[in-house]
């Protein structure tokens, strides 16, 4: 018995130690730790969706009043945001009257909107002394330039200061109004950028085309001709800017034609021009595709649309292209170098001590703190060379900057300084893959060194390329710290990329999307409106990441492809 025991241990552990030898265990542990990533991202895209995208959704409005105990009935007239049970001891301590006999409340923050009236968008209220709630149709809800959300009723709407539609007729009267004020709103958007941009930037060269002429020691004795037509080009931008200007006057005092006259909840009267009014609705009578149709509007505007109300409110679009542009530029820098760093190192530099010790450097560069990069960007890039530019190209715009201050050229390569060691140990990790055989090959059908490696190793090596910068991608992207020394900024009022000569404006400051969330999130003067935009641009940058990395594994999955027979 005992014999036919150990017999069978002895077995178990065979079996047992065949088993791990296979090398399943470690399949399945990789797939486990896989599986596990997988899900904690899908996680986080739920948790930031789930926190940010139901802000767009337009909420019912809550008309009721407030009844604290021994004080006068306030009125309403609120949408609900979100609810949390608080300890009667907690809201004690506030100052609030409550029985300790019930431990726990409800709370409701309430948006309340009309900040210019009540000063706060935003309140706290228990859920218990929110009394006689209705939801009535009529009830506005009111997004405006400045001062947020006004929630209120339409009592008249009023044509060059007379009343043409009072009462139930307000709302269908007001409706092609509002079309008409969108309708000149965009189009005064599109004379500020697309006319008076240009007329600017002509009016400041001729301006520096002036000041380089005195440089030059040149006066208006000793250089008519160049002066004269200096005030020509001048007064040609003078004349252009005069009709622009007019043409201005004429649509800013034709949206002001119309305006509505609102009522708050508490009877107050306020008067709005239909120009400071971006969006109108109903809420309470919409039904369930009107309010989808509204949400993805507003859903829209905050992907494509300029920022406003301290980025607050309106869009992030500036922020997304920002984001890409510097991504973009950075790839451009960071590839040729990457690939000639370790080309060099893996076919041409002697393999001793001192190779091995620039790859160990190389290892520890990618765990250099970010914030020290952008302190040595800002050093090196910003203060010496884009210095030294300015003294050498533009010493007509001194002591202005040109490109000795932050923009997003120096922060393009700030950040590829930064993923330079990522890019070099995945291609040299992928020419060290190639078989020494397919080199010799080359070389002894007559191809010199170089041909081989531009011809035969770089493309096979080259989905290790794309590997190397998928990885540089993965971390530029959602970097913050070293920016905020090298070119971001909170709101840029200039895209890098217009249809103002030279096109592309290397030297010009942008925004940035993981800064746009710090910004919001931290710096925000309104902290309940700006936490679900957080969640929402938090979303989206990592949206933005994916579908860049999908680009770049395309692309690599593509070059593999191809070069998979040779490799075979």
């Amino acid at each position: 018995m005992t014999t036919t025991t150990l017999d069978l241990t002895a077995k178990n552990t065979q079996t047992v130690s065949a088993y791990v030898k296979s090398g399943q265990p470690y399949v399945w542990l990789t797939a486990a730790a896989i599986s596990v990533c997988f899900i904690i991202t899908v996680a986080l895209l739920f948790l930031t969706a789930a926190r940010g995208m139901p802000h767009f959704w337009p909420a019912d409005v809550l008309k009721a009043e407030y009844a604290e105990p021994g004080q006068a009935a306030i009125p309403l007239l609120v949408e609900l945001v979100s609810e949390e049970e608080v300890s009667t001891a907690r809201l004690k301590s506030a100052g609030a009257k409550l029985d300790d006999s019930v431990p726990f409340h409800t709370r409701d923050l309430v948006k309340v909107a009309n900040r210019d009236l009540l000063g706060a968008d935003f309140r706290y209220l228990l859920d218990e002394w929110i009394v006689n709630r209705s939801y009535p149709e009529d009830v506005v809800v009111l997004e405006r330039a400045e001062w947020g959300n006004f929630h209120g009723f339409i009592a008249e709407v009023k044509q060059d200061g007379k009343i043409v539609a009072s009462g139930a007729e307000a709302w269908a009267a007001y409706q092609p109004l509002q079309v008409r004020a969108n309708q000149l709103r965009e189009k005064l958007h599109a004379i500020e950028d697309g006319d008076i941009g240009p007329i600017n930037a002509g009016l400041e060269k001729v301006r520096l085309d002036g000041r380089r002429l005195a440089l030059e020691g040149k006066t208006k004795e000793s250089a008519p001709e160049a002066y004269a037509a200096l005030d020509i080009r001048k007064a040609e931008f003078d004349a252009r800017y005069e009709k622009v200007r007019i043409e201005l006057a004429a649509l800013k005092a034709e949206m002001k034609r119309d305006a509505l006259v609102l009522k708050a909840v508490d009877g107050t009267v306020k008067e709005l021009d239909l120009s400071q009014i971006i969006r109108a609705y109903r809420p309470n009578e919409m039904g369930l595709l009107a309010k989808i149709g509204t949400y993805f509007s507003k859903l829209w505007e905050f992907v494509a649309a300029d920022p406003r109300e301290a980025n607050t409110e309106g869009g992030i679009f500036p922020a997304i292209f920002g984001t890409v542009m510097m991504v973009m530029l950075m790839s451009v820098f960071v590839t040729p170098f990457g690939i000639l760093a370790a080309l060099y190192l893996r076919e041409y530099a002697k393999q001793g001590p001192v190779t091995q010790m620039i790859r160990i450097a190389v290892n520890n560069l990618a765990g250099v703190p970010s914030i020290v990069y952008g302190m040595f960007g800002l050093g090196f890039f910003v203060y010496f060379m884009g210095g030294n530019i300015d003294r050498l190209f533009y010493e007509e715009s001194l002591p202005a900057p040109t490109f000795g201050t932050p923009g997003i050229l120096w922060a393009s390569l700030t950040l590829a300084i930064l993923t330079l060691p990522v890019v070099i140990v995945a291609t040299e990790e992928g020419l060290a893959r190639i078989p020494r055989s397919i080199r010799e090959a080359s070389l002894s059908l007559g191809a010199t060194k170089a041909e081989t490696l531009w011809k035969i190793v770089l493309p096979m090596a080259s989905p290790a390329m794309m590997t190397g910068l998928i990885l540089a991608i993965a971390r530029a992207a959602g970097e913050v710290a070293p920016l905020m020394l090298v070119g971001v900024v909170k709101l840029a009022p200039s895209l890098p990329l217009d249809s103002i000569f030279p096109f592309v404006h290397l030297e010009r400051k942008f925004m940035h999307l993981g800064f746009h969330i710090y910004d919001v999130g931290f710096q925000s003067p309104n902290v309940e409106a700006a936490r679900p935009l957080v969640y929402a641009t938090s979303f989206l940058l990592v949206l933005v990441i994916i579908l860049l990395n999908i680009s770049a594994i395309r692309i690599r999955n593509r070059l593999r492809e191809k070069y998979k027979a040779l490799e075979g």
